[in-house]
């Protein structure tokens, strides 16, 4: 068919933009695990007894103590 000297009319215009969104998807997804790898990496060990207090997985005297063994 013809449509007016586009060429690609609403379904090919429409499965460009689906495939440009999954492309953007898959960029999106390999940067997010990327940077979650990189940002992990860098922890130290007090950072995450912070986060395991912060979370209620330890008691206020097991962080200073991790704290205190630390140092």
């Amino acid at each position: 068919m013809y449509y007016g000297g586009w060429g690609w009319g609403w379904g090919g215009g429409l499965m460009a933009l689906v495939g440009i969104a999954i492309i953007v998807l898959v960029i999106w997804a390999v940067v997010k695990v990327t940077n979650h790898h990189t940002s992990s990496s860098t922890r130290t060990p007090l950072d995450i007894a912070r986060e395991r207090y912060a979370k209620g997985e330890i008691t206020k005297e097991q962080f200073e103590q991790i704290k205190k063994d630390l140092s």
